[in-house]
């Protein structure tokens, strides 16, 4: 081989090598676009529901806001009524809770687009735990805010009404009230996940049945700080979302233990990759 043919292999060879490296940056920015694209879709798919879904409700959007003041009425006086302190409240406050309402009906459907947007990068055990946990989650948060509407409000709307001084009228603002309610909602929603995060912990590694079973008097004390911190300045509040989360978190200690086998775990663990 002449020094003119030597050249000329190692001009090819460098030239192949240059169209692989520039091929492999571009197939990886196709994927990744084509992962932004899918990520937008799904998103408009998302909000088109929630429009839809909207729509249906707004001829019912008064009779969704007294349902939701119902728990208020309820332990009203009889010359005692709610008001609006604003101009644009008797319209705001129904549309904001339609809006709220349109958003958790449609809860399922954008668990299920997240779910379909992330499986194809699951492994098929990944796969089989993220469905149970994204249906358990939407459960709970379902069950978080009717304990909040059925159980929590009365207490809480009747114990404020019953201190109030005499001679002081309650007209509580329609904004204020769905502010109120809406926190809760939220703070109760989230609160009855705790199961899911318990199960999570000790599924994943991070801690074991018995070492969580030993932090009880911190969980305890950190569910009435919770409490303090996320609703309003009563004692029946407070204790009526520490309770929950203390009972949840049982709950989740116990499903832990009947369903992971922890030491197989902890040997999946421990053991070197090949």
């Amino acid at each position: 081989m002449t020094l003119k043919d030597l050249n000329k292999a190692l001009s090819d060879k460098s030239s192949t090598a240059t169209e692989e490296a520039t091929e492999e940056p571009e197939a990886t920015k196709q994927t990744f676009v084509s992962h932004l694209v899918e990520l937008r879709d799904r998103l408009l798919r998302t909000l088109a529901v929630i429009f839809v879904v909207l729509l249906c409700l707004m001829p019912v959007s008064n009779e969704l806001y007294v349902w939701l003041a119902e728990p208020l009425l309820a332990h009203l006086p009889g010359t005692s009524t709610m008001i609006a302190t604003q101009v644009a409240s008797p319209f705001l406050a129904p549309f904001k809770l339609t809006l709220f309402v349109a958003v958790f009906i449609s809860v399922p459907y954008i668990f299920f687009q997240l779910w379909a947007f992330v499986a194809p990068g699951l492994y098929v055990n990944e796969r089989q735990l993220a469905f149970p946990l994204l249906l358990s989650s939407t459960l709970l948060f379902y069950c978080g805010v009717a304990f909040a509407y059925y159980v929590v409000f009365p207490l809480v709307f009747g114990f404020f009404t019953a201190i109030a001084p005499e001679g002081v009228t309650i007209m509580t603002d329609i904004s204020h009230y769905l502010d109120f309610v809406l926190k809760l909602f939220l703070a109760f929603g989230a609160a009855f996940e705790v199961p899911v995060a318990t199960y999570l912990i000790v599924r994943m590694g991070v801690s074991t049945t018995d070492a969580l079973a030993r932090k009880r008097p911190y969980i305890i004390v950190g569910a009435f700080v919770l409490g303090m911190v996320l609703t309003p300045p009563d004692i029946i509040s407070q204790t009526m979302l520490a309770l929950p989360v203390w009972v949840l978190y049982e709950i989740g200690l116990l499903l832990c233990r009947l369903t992971i086998d922890e030491d197989a775990l902890a040997e999946d663990t421990d053991s070197p990759e090949p």
